[in-house]
Parts: structure tokens; C-alpha cells; sequence
């Protein structure tokens, strides 16, 4: 065999491409088995990643998927909202007719109701006149009112005031214990309030000035309002409670 002398690192290297299978030998040599399979290892570690990889893809394909059933059951559930939001508007829509219908019915009863809280007033004058001490002589309807200013001199009378008196809900003509005539002027309403005894009280006026006669003040409802309560509790107001039995409508 031939003797190959080696003296520098490029003859070294000459011999190892002349020999392959000593370059091999030299490596198993200098290297551990865990460098030697690193290649291997490496290879198996890129083919499990990209494994795993395709694993999350597929996963997060099924979420995906998840999601868009959930965004299509939500959207489901908004269309229903939708049309359970129109049902209520069309709701709300009958609603707001009724109301308008039940208010309308109001305004229309509400001047049947006080022509016939004024009858049950007028039924009930003799008490009324009573209050005061006064024995009743008569109601005046609103024809005999009209008639007694059309005596007056008015000329100097708001006409306001004077279409107000000549409205009056209740004028009583009565006489007190010694005979004297007098008046009681009132007015009625399901529920008294500030114009109520206000026109009572300047109606009272009214006749005192032109008939010379004393006249009270009364008012004749079922209720009365929180801001006459101290002028009616002063006395110079009488309130003449109507009963709910007195003011139900009775059919025979």
C-alpha cells in the first residue's frame, strides 16, 4: 500500500476528497451521535410543526365555521328584535289611537258630566241654603239671571264678567231667619279648583253691588283642588261635597 505523507492541513484536506470514506470515518470520530442525527431530528421536527401547524389551521377553520353559525344565529335573533320591535310600534301606534279616542270620549262626556253634577247641585239646594242658615225660596234657572241684570245698569260691567254671572252654575235665592232676602251663589264641578271660587266670590259681588241683598259663596263637586283647600277651610267658601252615590247616573 502506498505510504501518504501528510505535512499541512491543505494536504490533509487533499486527502480526505481523495478519500470520502475517510472524511466519514473522521466525522463519526469527531462528532457525538446526537450532532450526527441532528439532520434527522431537525427533518422530523419540521414535519411534526408543519403537522401541527395544519392541525391549528383546521381548527381555527372550525372555529371560523363556529363563528359564522353564531353570526348567523345572532343575526336570526336580530331580525327577530326587528319584527318584534315593529309589533310593538304597530302596539304602541293602536295605542296611541285608543288614547286619542278615550281622550276624545273625555272631552266629549266632560260637558254631560257637568250639566249633570249642576242638576244634582240644584236638587241638592235646600242644603246648600241650609249651610248658610238660609231657607231656600228658589233655584234661578239661567233665564231668570239673565233676566234680573237686564234691570241693572252695566255699563260699566266687563263684558266677560258679565257673560261669566249670567253663566253662573248656581244662583239660589233664599231668606234668612228673619226673613230677609239673600243669595247664595255658587258654582260645580267634578273637582273645584281657583277659577271655581274665584267666579263664586266675584259673582257674589256682582249681585251684592246691584241687588243690595247679601250673597255667599259656594262651590258644589265631588272633590276639590290642593290650592283652594285653605280658602274653603277660611270659611269664605263653602263646599258643598257631592257624594259618588249622589253624582252615579241612575236609568229607571
Amino acid at each position: 500500500m502506498a505510504t501518504t505523507t501528510i505535512n499541512t492541513i491543505e494536504d490533509l484536506m487533499r486527502v480526505l476528497d481523495e478519500h470520502p470514506q475517510w472524511l466519514e470515518a473522521m466525522r463519526v470520530r469527531l462528532l457525538t451521535r446526537e450532532l450526527l442525527e441532528l439532520p434527522a431530528l431537525v427533518e422530523r421536527l419540521a414535519h411534526s410543526v408543519d403537522q401541527r401547524f395544519e392541525h391549528a389551521d383546521a381548527v381555527f377553520k372550525s372555529i371560523d365555521e363556529r363563528f359564522d353559525q353564531v353570526d348567523a344565529r345572532f343575526k336570526a335573533v336580530d331580525e327577530r328584535f326587528d319584527q318584534v320591535d315593529a309589533r310593538f310600534d304597530r302596539l304602541e301606534g293602536r295605542m296611541d289611537r285608543q288614547e286619542s279616542n278615550l281622550e276624545a270620549l273625555r272631552q266629549d262626556i266632560a260637558p254631560l258630566k257637568a250639566v249633570y253634577a249642576r242638576d244634582v247641585a240644584v236638587l241638592q239646594s235646600d242644603l246648600i241654603a241650609g249651610h248658610f242658615g238660609l231657607k231656600l225660596v228658589k233655584a234661578l234657572t239661567r233665564e231668570e239671571v239673565a233676566e234680573l241684570t237686564r234691570s241693572w245698569d252695566v255699563s260699566d260691567m266687563p263684558l266677560n264678567e258679565l257673560i261669566s254671572f249670567r253663566g253662573a252654575d248656581l244662583v239660589l235665592d233664599a231668606v234668612d231667619a228673619s226673613g230677609a232676602p239673600c243669595y247664595v251663589v255658587g258654582e260645580v264641578s267634578y273637582t273645584l279648583d281657583e277659577r271655581d271660587t274665584a267666579r263664586a266670590m266675584r259673582n257674589v259681588g256682582i249681585l251684592t253691588r246691584f241687588t243690595g241683598r247679601p250673597a255667599h259663596a259656594a262651590v258644589a263637586g265631588l272633590r276639590v283642588d290642593d290650592h283652594i283647600r285653605d280658602v274653603v277651610a277660611s270659611g269664605e267658601v263653602y263646599w258643598h261635597q257631592l257624594s259618588d252615590e249622589a253624582l252615579k247616573v241612575r236609568v229607571d
